[in-house]
């Protein structure tokens, strides 16, 4: 049995399997029964533009250097299949825009497409400039020539990616074609992507607005009535995603990772203790994504000055200082001013790194993350243990590639082979399956030590740590009485030892 809200891989299907049939044949092979569905990251043609495929020319087209929509199909045959709608933009380069790039406002794509006076036809003042949230640095415009006239485009995250208006039939023409082509396919949960920058309003920061709730609950009525669920993509303050997560079907929770790794340098489980209490439990829980660790979400309100976050300031800084400590510096360079393309609240570093690729600590938080209640979600980097990638950041200067691999078929079976990963796949199979999971969630975290457990009248499943020296025991409980699933001793350095020894002696034989 595998339980639908089971854990779910994250991954581009480059970069792991090769295509969408090397990943096929993974979730079949060396990953059978880790996983409950897959969130593919954008397969849509290209896969590899600017922004490693979202900044789609045409988000209805797999790109066939990938796949199909069949390859697309026999995945969602095998469990559920996330996708990204991206919804906030299109690549420059898309037929639609290039289309305007001609015409101007004579082409019938020209409402579409989100320009400052779209949303400013009376002009614009210092102080409505000042107000636009955005999460990198200047102003969300570009100077392009539109029909031979010079506009000021709005691009919220690149020149490469052109903003939408989600207030014209065109663009909702467009993204409904979006939808129904992932639907049509198998597709059965939506990511909606940078969809909190959709709603530009003047007079607003142009975040999370009352116009995105709209358009939120226009995409949530068109995904349901195709019969998928949708999750929000926001970073921000902890209780704007508790009062998000009412009105939509998931949220992620991302400040779990954060508050982790806080528990894990600092000994200390207050914050994660205070957040277990007020969390979401509609959520989808990570460790790490295609993304870096977010620190806003810990963070206080930047659109509400006084309310605090979930740590506080000098917590912060301590935290951002361990990252770039257990990383030995390479989480510096690949944050903030030194890299390209990088959201300003995101540290950029392997999960594994940013706990100095202590195996031990490792383990505990991916276990942590296993049994929050929520869709658990694992990065197909994190699920290798995998360690900052200097080769391709330095290649690409683009802070996120230190945490965006490429593995060969060898690399990935060599690392099924560490202990670390071994024992993630072992927790992670539990997770998927075990019937304690549907059952009722007790949290008891007191100073350094807490005990997180799923309980039914017929078994139990728990697990018992300890942050200040990373020992930690998950157990089930069943009519046999209790069972270790997996312990700390599983990744201590004398088991990876007589493990590799085992290894080196079979493969000599």
């Amino acid at each position: 049995m595998t339980l639908p809200h089971g854990p779910q891989l994250i991954t581009y299907a480059d970069r792991l399997g090769g295509d969408l049939r090397g990943l096929d044949r993974l979730l079949d092979g060396p990953l059978a029964g880790a996983f409950s569905g897959v969130h593919v990251l954008p397969y849509y043609r290209p896969f590899d533009g600017v922004d490693a495929g979202f900044d789609p020319e045409d988000h209805t087209v797999v790109d066939p250097r990938l796949g199909t929509w069949e390859e697309i199909r026999a995945l969602s045959e095998r469990g559920v299949v996330m996708s990204d709608v991206i919804v906030n933009h299109v690549s420059s380069r898309s037929d639609q825009f290039q289309d305007v790039v001609e015409k101007g406002d004579a082409s019938p794509w020209a409402p579409m497409f989100l320009t400052l006076s779209s949303v400013f036809p009376d002009g614009v003042t210092e102080a409505d400039l000042a107000r636009i949230y955005r999460p990198r640095p200047g102003l969300p415009f570009t100077t392009m020539t539109l029909g031979g006239q010079p506009r000021l485009v709005w691009t919220t995250f690149t020149p490469e990616q052109v903003d939408i208006d989600l207030r014209t039939d065109e663009a909702w023409a467009y993204l409904t074609s979006v939808i129904d082509a992932l639907t049509g396919a198998g597709v059965t949960m939506l990511r909606l992507d940078a969809v909190g920058y959709s709603g530009k309003e003047a007079g607003t920061d142009c975040f999370m607005t009352a116009s995105t709730q709209a358009y939120v609950d226009r995409i949530l009525e068109l995904a349901h009535a195709r019969g998928a669920s949708v999750l929000l993509e926001i970073h921000g303050h902890y209780l704007q995603q508790v009062e998000i997560a009412r009105t939509v079907d998931y949220v992620y929770d991302f400040a779990l990772p954060p508050l982790v790794l806080h528990a894990l340098h600092a000994r200390d489980l207050a914050p994660l203790a205070h957040w277990m209490q007020v969390r979401p439990t509609n959520a989808v829980t990570v460790l790490d994504t295609h993304d870096g660790i977010g620190i806003v979400d810990v963070g206080p309100n930047d659109l509400r000055p006084g309310e605090p976050g979930l740590l506080a300031a000098e917590q912060i800084d301590a935290l951002v200082e361990s990252i770039h400590d257990a990383s030995d510096g390479a989480s510096r360079l690949a944050t903030g001013a030194a890299a390209s393309n990088l959201d300003l609240y995101q540290v950029n570093c392997t999960f594994y790194d940013a706990l100095g690729r202590d195996d031990r600590r490792y383990l505990l938080a991916r276990l942590v993350q296993l049994m929050v209640p929520g869709i658990p979600q694992v990065y197909y980097v994190g699920l290798l243990a995998g360690e900052n990638d200097m080769e391709l950041f330095t290649r690409t200067g683009v802070g996120r590639d230190i945490n965006r691999t490429y593995y060969t078929a060898d690399d990935v079976a060599g690392h099924l082979g560490r202990g670390v990963v071994a024992a993630q796949l072992e927790a992670l199979r539990l997770r998927a399956s075990h019937p304690a999971f549907e059952g009722e969630f007790t949290c008891e975290l007191d100073g350094t030590r807490g005990v997180l457990a799923w309980t039914t009248p017929e078994s139990r499943v728990q697990l018992g740590f300890d942050v200040d020296d990373a020992s930690f025991v998950l157990a089930v409980r069943g009519p046999e009485g209790w069972r270790t699933v997996v312990s700390d001793g599983d990744v201590s350095p004398m088991a990876e030892a007589a493990r590799r020894a085992a290894a080196e002696e079979a493969g000599g034989q």
